[in-house]
């Protein structure tokens, strides 16, 4: 009997081990709804137009410009970016590019997707897409892994005729994530992350506590280093449970029947 309630306990721990990965593991809500996404674009890093995951930001530009926008990354995030470019019904052969950069403005190389594209003469469209790495809590000074902030999106032609300069055009841009979890957690995070003005906030806050001027106000929908919480700590927990197990199992098939049943009743 002491046996079947060991291992009903550690069955208990295993099940309460299990839940929160379920619950993790359920879909995020979108972040705000199409209705609110802006409907301009910045023309430089100080001027990138905000935007949230899960919106589509639309601009109306010119061919030739340099369209920004900026949207935030939390660690255990991979995000992707995406953007359509429509052309005007008349132009020549058109080549255009998606960067992006994170908040120390260094240029982040896409793991996958169409980061350029060239549209032919008779092409309505074209569309482009970078899938970022997995941004990470904390990395090594001399590393150029993703960070925790702020991330801006810069879509331009690289190669138009000087004919096609100035035509008008159409851009739509989303920017979308999966969360991987546990498999890219690492030891370590940053004191704040790599937002503009971050430092200059935290240091007003200590002085007062008077609203302060920060060049970005966007941050994730459950706020900075959501991410602490991460499936690791379930799947150790689970581990903890199984050698629990093992151990009792192991005991029950070694400790025997108890007294031998020829022993001598006087011994």
């Amino acid at each position: 009997m002491r046996i079947t309630r060991v291992l009903s306990a550690a069955t208990l721990m295993l099940g309460l081990a299990v839940t929160p990965a379920v619950a993790d593991s359920s879909p995020s809500p979108s972040a705000s709804q199409d209705g609110d996404a802006p409907t301009q674009a910045g023309t430089s890093f100080r001027t990138a137009t905000e935007i949230e995951q899960g919106q589509t930001a639309t601009a109306s530009a010119s061919t030739g410009d340099y369209l920004y926008w900026s949207f935030p990354a939390d660690a255990g995030q991979r995000p992707t970016a995406k953007a359509t470019v429509k052309l005007p019904d008349t132009h020549a052969a058109e080549t255009w590019q998606i960067d992006v950069y994170d908040g120390l403005r260094r240029r982040q190389a896409c793991q996958s997707g169409a980061q350029t594209r060239t549209a032919a003469a008779d092409a309505t469209s074209v569309e482009l897409a970078c899938v970022l790495r997995t941004v990470h809590a904390w990395s090594e000074p001399w590393a150029n892994d993703p960070l925790p902030g702020t991330y801006y999106i810069r879509l331009t032609v690289v190669d138009v005729p000087t004919s096609d300069l100035g035509l008008p055009i159409g851009a739509e841009v989303r920017v979308d994530s999966k969360d991987i979890g546990g498999a890219a957690a690492v030891d370590g995070s940053l004191a704040e992350p790599l937002v503009p003005g971050i430092a200059v906030k935290s240091q007003e806050d200590e002085e007062s506590s008077s609203a302060s001027a920060v060049l970005s106000s966007i941050e994730p929908e459950d706020g900075w280093a959501s991410g602490w919480w991460s499936d690791r700590w379930v799947w150790t927990a689970i581990g903890g449970a199984l050698a629990a197990l093992a151990g009792v199992g192991g005991y029950a098939l070694t400790r025997g029947a108890g007294r031998p049943s020829r022993m001598p009743p006087g011994a």
